[in-house]
C-alpha cells in the first residue's frame, strides 16, 4: 500500500508508491548520443570565455597547466552589468536581469563524473566551491549564490552535447522564493524548539540508522524520510554550520571523500543515471535592515541534495506539488549501500 510522507523542514509531502517500487535495473537509460568537440579540455582554454578563477600548477590565466577553472558562462543566465533597477508595471514587479553565472571546470582532463576523480582533485574542486561562492558574497548586488550540477542531462541540439565534468554558480540579486520557504520553516522550528530541524534530522537518522547511505568522522548521507525522488541523497556536516563558505579546511577531504563515495555508488547502482545536486546554504547576509535572518546561523544548516533523474513529472505532480517516489529511500538506501563502486 503507497505511504504519505510528510517532510520535517518545509512540509511538503511526498507519495512513496510501493505498488510502483522498480528494481535498479529498471532506472536504467540509454546511452546519450555521442559527443561534440570539447572546449572545456586543457589545451583549448581559447575557445571559451577568459577564466575569472583557477588553481594552478603553472602558467599564466588561459594556459595549460591548471587544475581547476572558472569561466564565465557563454549563455548566462543572468549578468552583471548595472545596479539592479526594480520597478513596477501596473500589479506585475520587475528587476533587471542583474547576476553572475560561472562555470566550475572540475579538471583538465575529459572526465564525465566527478566520482571519477582522484579524492585529492575533489578537495582542490570544493575548495574552488568555496572561493567563489565567497568572492560572490563581498558583491553588495547579490542576496543568494546557487552552486548546482547537472549530469547527464540533455538539453538543446545533438550537436551541442559535451560532457565534460562541470559545475554552475549563480547568484542573484534576490533570495529565491523556494531558498525562503525553507530558511523560514528552519526559522519556525527553531523558535518553537529551541533546536535546528536539520541537527534534530542528522541526530535520528544516526540513532535509528534505517537510510544511512555512508558517514564519516565529519559528514553523514542518507536517503531523506520523504524523499521526492527515487535514490534521493542528501549529505550534511554532523558539525552544525549554516553557511558552506564557512566550511573548515581540515573537513573538506572528509566532505570530498563521501561526496565522491556518493556519486559513486548511484553511478554504480543505476549505470550513470543523469542527476542534478545542489547545495542548499545560507543566503548573504549583507546588513540591510534589522533582524534581517538574525537567528539564521543558528536555526540553519547547510546540505548537498543529489536528485537522480530516474522519473518524470507529470499533471499530478505539477497541479499538487506531491511527488510520486517508487522506491522507499529505506530501500534505496540498502541498494545503494551494496552497490559496487570504485573507491
Amino acid at each position: 500500500m503507497s505511504e504519505l510522507r510528510r517532510d520535517p523542514v518545509v512540509g511538503y509531502w511526498t507519495i512513496i508508491s510501493t505498488e510502483r517500487s522498480r528494481r535498479p535495473i529498471e532506472f536504467h537509460l540509454s546511452q546519450p548520443p555521442a559527443e561534440s568537440e570539447c572546449p572545456f579540455c586543457e589545451g583549448r582554454e581559447a575557445e571559451t570565455t577568459p577564466e575569472v578563477f583557477a588553481i594552478r600548477k603553472k602558467n599564466a590565466p588561459d594556459a595549460k597547466g591548471w587544475d581547476v577553472r572558472v569561466i564565465l558562462s557563454k549563455m548566462p543566465v543572468l549578468s552583471k552589468s548595472k545596479v539592479p533597477d526594480s520597478y513596477g508595471q501596473g500589479l506585475y514587479d520587475l528587476m533587471e536581469g542583474v547576476g553572475c553565472h560561472e562555470v566550475i571546470i572540475e579538471c583538465p582532463e575529459h572526465k564525465h563524473d566527478l566520482d571519477e576523480l582522484p579524492s585529492e582533485q575533489i578537495e582542490r574542486v570544493v575548495k574552488t566551491y568555496i572561493a567563489r561562492i565567497n568572492e560572490m558574497e563581498k558583491d553588495p548586488l547579490f542576496n543568494y549564490a546557487l552552486l548546482f550540477k547537472n549530469h547527464g542531462l540533455i538539453f538543446g541540439s545533438a550537436n551541442d552535447i559535451v560532457r565534460h565534468s562541470r559545475s554552475q554558480l549563480i547568484a542573484t540579486p534576490i533570495t529565491p522564493k523556494r531558498v525562503k520557504e525553507e530558511l523560514i520553516a528552519a526559522r519556525n522550528y527553531y523558535e518553537r524548539h529551541d533546536r535546528c530541524v536539520f541537527c534534530d534530522m542528522l541526530r535520528q537518522e544516526m540513532k535509528e540508522g534505517a537510510r544511512v547511505v555512508a558517514q564519516n568522522e565529519h559528514f553523514y548521507a542518507f536517503c531523506p524520510f520523504a524523499a521526492r525522488h527515487p535514490f534521493e541523497v542528501w549529505i550534511l556536516p554532523k558539525k552544525h554550520n549554516a553557511d558552506f563558505g564557512k566550511t573548515a579546511l581540515e573537513d573538506i577531504p572528509d566532505f570530498a571523500l563521501i561526496l565522491k563515495e556518493c556519486l559513486g555508488r548511484i553511478r554504480g547502482l543505476l549505470n550513470d543515471p543523469p542527476f542534478n545536486f545542489v547545495l542548499h546554504t545560507a543566503p548573504f547576509r549583507h546588513k540591510k535592515k534589522p533582524g534581517y535572518w538574525k537567528t539564521i546561523d543558528e536555526d540553519y544548516h547547510w546540505y548537498i541534495q543529489i536528485m537522480p533523474r530516474l522519473t518524470h513529472d507529470a499533471g499530478f505532480e505539477w497541479g499538487t506539488g506531491i511527488y510520486i517516489n517508487p522506491t522507499p529511500p529505506e530501500d534505496a538506501s540498502v541498494l545503494l549501500r551494496e552497490a559496487e563502486w570504485k573507491g
